[in-house]
């Protein structure tokens, strides 16, 4: 609830610069959202397979958060564990997609939601996080398919919200300050990752 009017609206926009910053601060406090519709995909392919609610946050991004962040995980086990543990209440933590070693994408949660997915609150409010079947230690997990396929996932999140295909921000899980994970590891290929994600984006 707003009290006092325009004193607690000129006080509250005095932290933001200029308009995008006034947009921003005012979806957050007003309780407004856009229009949605359950399943609808912002990566065209994908199956939409929701996450449990309790494992990400309704938000309306990027009006109410700016996205300029892409986080790579693996998840340490299979694609269908990663759909398990997101539907699950009680995991506390989901990304807003998942990459099968074919290729295959299920998106969990929207791109405009919160996941919890990071370990850390203002990066999960700013990035999109995708998980990758596999093992960090078995380099064999990352294949072709994979690889083609998250490029491509990465390189149309890029283009909605502007964010440059550059390693500062398309991050590694274990990048993200106050994390303890080590993914994608060392067997990650960032500098063929990073090339198909502009390849993709021509």
């Amino acid at each position: 609830m707003l009290i006092g009017g325009g004193a607690v609206v000129a006080a509250g926009a005095a932290g933001y610069a200029g308009w995008d910053g006034l947009v921003r601060w005012w979806w957050r406090v007003a309780g407004l959202e856009r229009p949605r519709r359950e399943g609808v995909l912002d990566h065209a392919g994908a199956e939409w397979v929701a996450a449990s609610s309790a494992n990400w946050r309704r938000a309306d991004r990027p009006l109410d958060y700016e996205i300029d962040r892409v986080v790579v995980h693996v998840v340490e086990g299979s694609y269908g564990d990663a759909l398990r543990v997101f539907r699950d209440p009680l995991h506390e933590a989901a990304a807003h997609y998942v990459v099968r070693k074919d290729g295959y994408i299920a998106q969990t949660v929207r791109e405009l939601d919160v996941a919890f997915h990071s370990g850390n609150r203002a990066f999960n409010e700013r990035s999109v996080g995708i998980e990758h079947e596999g093992y960090v230690d078995r380099p064999g997990d990352f294949t072709d398919a994979m690889y083609v396929a998250s490029a491509r996932l990465t390189a149309g999140i890029c283009a909605r919200y502007a964010i440059p295909v550059d390693r500062t921000h398309i991050v590694a899980h274990s990048e993200v300050p106050g994390t303890d994970h080590t993914d994608p590891g060392p067997h990650w290929d960032w500098d063929r990752y990073l090339k198909l994600v502009r390849a993709a984006a021509d």
